[in-house]
């Protein structure tokens, strides 16, 4: 089901949209020196039932005196010239890249993926970007919009781009983090891919609850959210918990899972678990107590995750660290968060229900990708994954940490492509009604 993004009451006249082939690319109507003309005509008439709830302003800075500040009142949005006070959102760039987002030309994402655009503040709705300023010539399937569903009764929010009726890919992010950290992925999959990239529960801006966040529970949660999202089985990309979460969904439902590839997933642990009495006693709850994280200790431990921390510019640090900072901010998503966090160290490696002893029994074929400077999952797993997997794929990245796909975003989606080309179809999953929200 495609649903429709950010709704216009009154479609812009073509004569009023910027003629990109005429002398100097550029509509007579706007001046060169001033984004608001054009904010207002692509604002005009628009409404986003994601943002109904809220209040926000988004403020567009060229820097000096060159700044526009849009507001967001339950959906709707407007534009001024000047900056606000605090802004939710600040979206920095030169006149002509943020001229481009804002008709349509060029896509926000793209922009800030090229190091040309920065955003600070809350990235979820600088995400919209793409919803807000939809394409000049009507072809959207290129760009990302930001979508909501109820899976297994969670509103859960997530990113798609790619054309509609292309074999899905599903991304799964991290503990901690949100659908943004697998924005490196998602230009190059979408060109032949239909790419949904959901928050985890209690991440970014899907809902929390207060579950224990085990594997079984993600699992079955992201089951859920590829039955109301595709219409035949999903190839999953998960990234640490991630990549945990997805291979408990295709080992408890195969028939949804086309294919796997696992980066750096967060397997269970097979030794160092003499703690694992004492955290058994500790709850989740804990974490509902109010919590300051200084923002020098969270950029350390966010850089060190790469092995070179260098290759990733500063502004895409800075808008990592708002954004978990912002996140967890929230009691219910530190609780969330916290949960998943003792789960993935309490995970059972043996047994009956034992990560390692079911691992033999995986059904979907699957890519393990590890980065052997990983310093929260040791590339040493591999050998345990490959005599468990004999005819699965691993690979070992050198000078790569625990996030590939942002140290190595093309060989990592290249990776991924090939192996899903090799990937046989699967019969349709049966159809299920469901509710999908656009924004």
């Amino acid at each position: 089901m495609r649903p429709e993004s950010w709704q216009t009451a009154s479609a812009l006249p073509a004569a009023a949209r910027r003629d990109r082939h005429s002398a100097g690319g550029r509509d007579w109507r706007v001046p060169d020196n001033d984004l608001l003309p054009l904010l207002q005509q692509r604002l005009r008439g628009l409404y986003s039932p994601l943002l109904a709830d809220s209040t926000a302003t988004i403020l567009f800075t060229a820097g000096g005196m060159a700044n526009w500040t849009v507001e967001i009142e339950k959906g709707r949005a407007s534009a001024r010239r000047g900056g606000p006070v605090t802004p939710t959102t600040t979206v920095r760039a030169s006149l002509a890249v943020l001229d481009d987002v804002v008709s349509g030309a060029r896509s926000g994402i793209e922009a800030f993926l090229a190091g040309e655009l920065t955003v600070r503040g809350n990235l979820a709705l600088a995400l919209q970007l793409d919803g807000l300023f939809p394409s000049e010539n009507g072809d959207d399937s290129g760009r990302t919009h930001t979508r909501s569903v109820i899976a297994g009764g969670i509103e859960t929010f997530y990113l798609e781009s790619g054309p509609v009726d292309a074999p899905p890919i599903v991304l799964v992010h991290g503990l901690s983090a949100t659908n943004a950290s697998m924005l490196p992925l998602i230009p190059a999959l979408s060109k032949h891919y239909r790419v949904l990239a959901p928050d985890l529960p209690g991440h970014g801006g899907t809902q929390a609850r207060h579950s224990a966040h085990a594997a079984a529970y993600l699992g079955t949660w992201l089951a859920a959210f590829v039955r109301e999202t595709c219409d035949q089985p999903a190839v999953l990309i998960g990234n640490s918990l991630g990549g945990r979460t997805s291979l408990q969904t295709a080992l408890d439902h195969p028939e949804l899972v086309r294919g796997l590839v696992l980066l750096c997933p967060a397997v269970a642990f097979r030794r160092l678990r003499q703690f694992v009495p004492f955290v058994r006693l500790v709850r989740d709850e804990l974490a509902v107590l109010p919590l300051r994280i200084p923002r020098p200790l969270a950029m350390r431990g966010l850089r060190s995750l790469f092995a070179d921390a260098s290759r990733l510019p500063q502004p895409w640090y800075n808008a990592a660290i708002d954004e978990f900072l912002r996140v967890l901010g929230n009691r219910s998503n530190r609780q969330a968060t916290f949960s998943a966090l003792r789960h993935i160290y309490l995970d059972e490696p043996f047994g009956g229900s034992g990560f390692w002893d079911r691992l033999p029994t995986l059904r979907p074929p699957a890519l393990f990708v590890w980065g052997d400077r990983d310093v929260l999952v040791p590339a040493g797993f591999s050998r345990f994954v490959e005599a468990a997997l004999p005819e699965g794929g691993s690979v070992v990245l050198p000078d790569c940490g625990h996030v590939p796909q942002f140290e190595y975003p093309e060989l990592t989606a290249r990776l991924a492509t090939d192996f899903i080309a090799a990937l046989p179809e699967l019969p349709a999953i049966a159809d299920t009604a469901c509710t999908v929200v656009g924004g």
